[in-house]
């Protein structure tokens, strides 16, 4: 099976999908997958960068829940674009 260009599988090697539970900003995001792919990468680990832009399963309805869609998406592209 392929997942974003990925074999994955039991027979295939271990690889990571991580990310902030949520987007707080786009820098953060733009420099915590940065930092990611540099690690994944030195280890020879595939990786595929993921983060929320509405958790709406938060424990306080207070809390910060993300940018919803339209922008958390257009920052999620920014990521992608940026660090691939």
């Amino acid at each position: 099976m392929k997942l974003c260009g990925f074999d994955v599988g039991i027979e295939h090697p271990i690889f990571l999908i991580a990310g902030p539970c949520v987007i707080e900003s786009e820098q953060m995001a733009i420099d915590t997958a940065g930092q990611l792919k540099e690690m994944c990468a030195a280890l020879g680990i595939p990786f595929i960068y993921k983060s929320s832009y509405d958790k709406a399963n938060r424990s306080s309805n207070k809390t910060f829940r993300g940018f919803g869609m339209d922008e958390g998406l257009r920052i999620l592209d920014e990521v992608r674009r940026q660090v691939g």
